[in-house]
């Protein structure tokens, strides 16, 4: 991962909200130098036959979309909600996916800027191909596949177990036969998202392998046209250890050898990058409230909590977390803390569920200090259940050359 110097920025800010309010802070806070550098890098690394799709779902914020705009090739999106904010910045062709599509969504995508439509069922292809001939037009598809054989091991698997996720690769023949007798849906290839937070480099690389070995065979067994490969995301970041990331330079080191031995081919492979794109710019930023201990065990307890930073309660982690020690103290009392033990930080949800950090060792954690959660720039804010006991939203602060926007 690259790593550029944000302490500074996030210094300036929580000394600034510190010194003009009483408020506890609470605000999510994103480094756009950061995401730029970041996504330049993947995009110059990686090979011609690939082409570089931001998966929206991961974080779809207005300035995080509007940084990524002049680097990507294009969008993938799973609602017509998302292709709305896609369209309000960008005219980059666009990815349209996911298991249950509304009729409104499949019209908006014909009528929008939408390279490619997902078809995730047979039912999915005979909706597709009843609204395009409605609308005298070819529709272009990638078949989602869901693979028969187990795919690598990830946090996450969507596709060679049962789940909502494609059409099983043992029916791929019988749809292809079907799609290829319609006159308005036009196969341009397949989809293979398959995971998420993979994060072992030498295995994903096997993985396209085997997406790209399967295409080819489809393509002549059934005369297609030389077919597009989504391989979709699934690039991780390491949670419990950010010192061991995803080794992004043999994977593309990896692509480069596929790129040479496919060369005759002359394929193009979609990639959809969503976390491993977003994730480093995004500092979650919440100040403890309270310090306590209830039956031996330390807890920290926060402004804030899973109702805006939900994924590591999903996962039930420890999110990557940095104490930042505030040392006002102008109350009367005394200030609740703990030094050199381990503690568990909470939000401030009425659940025993709110947890975001589990039993960590910290040097000192104080009421009044301000926990820094890293690497919260992707499925963050838009995948929490905001209004869960009507708690005040965090404050959404965007960094640019040095400045707020």
């Amino acid at each position: 991962m690259i790593t550029i110097e944000k302490k500074a920025t996030i210094d300036d800010y929580i000394k600034q909200c510190k010194t003009e309010s009483d408020e506890p802070l609470c605000a999510y806070f994103y480094n756009l130098d950061l995401l730029e550098e970041h996504a330049k890098t993947i995009k110059q690394s990686l090979p011609v036959f690939c082409r570089l799709y931001y998966a929206v779902k991961a974080n779809p914020e207005k300035e995080i979309l509007k940084t990524l705009e002049p680097i990507v090739d294009g969008f993938d999106v799973a609602s017509q909600g998302e292709m709305e904010k896609i369209k309000s910045i960008s005219n980059k062709p666009m990815l349209f996916g996911g298991p249950g599509k509304k009729k409104k969504e499949l019209e908006a995508a014909m009528d929008s800027n939408v390279e490619l439509v997902n078809v995730e069922s047979f039912h999915d292809l005979y909706r597709m191909e009843e609204l395009a001939k409605l609308q005298q037009i070819k529709l272009p598809v990638l078949i989602r596949v869901n693979l028969s054989e187990n795919v690598s091991e990830s946090h996450i698997r969507m596709s060679g177990v049962p789940s909502q996720f494609g059409v099983d690769e043992r029916d791929i023949p019988q749809l292809i036969t079907e799609a290829l007798q319609s006159d308005h849906v036009e196969i341009r290839g397949f989809h293979f998202h398959a995971m998420s937070n993979n994060l072992d480099a030498e295995a994903h690389l096997h993985f396209v392998e085997s997406c790209i070995q399967k295409s080819l065979r489809w393509k002549e067994e059934y005369q297609l046209n030389t077919p597009i490969i989504d391989i979709g995301g699934g690039i991780g970041i390491n949670y419990w250890d950010p010192a061991s990331p995803f080794d992004w330079a043999h994977f593309t080191d990896g692509m480069h050898r596929l790129n040479e031995a496919y060369s005759k081919e002359d394929l193009t492979l979609f990639l959809e990058i969503g976390r491993y794109m977003a994730a480093e710019c995004g500092t979650y930023v919440s100040e403890v409230l309270d310090v306590k201990k209830n039956h031996g065990k330390n807890y920290a307890v926060l402004r804030g909590g899973s109702h805006h930073l939900r994924l590591p309660a999903a996962w039930k982690i420890s999110h990557p977390f940095q104490v930042y020690s505030i040392d006002e103290w102008n109350e009367p009392f005394s200030r609740p803390g703990i030094e050199g033990e381990n503690v568990t930080i909470a939000g401030e949800l009425c659940t025993p569920n709110d947890v975001l950090v589990r039993d960590e060792f910290v040097e000192s954690v104080r009421a009044r200090d301000v926990i820094l959660f890293h690497y919260a720039g992707a499925y963050g804010w838009t995948i929490s259940h905001h209004d869960f006991l009507s708690h005040p939203h965090p404050q959404q602060v965007f960094v640019k050359n040095g400045e707020y926007m």
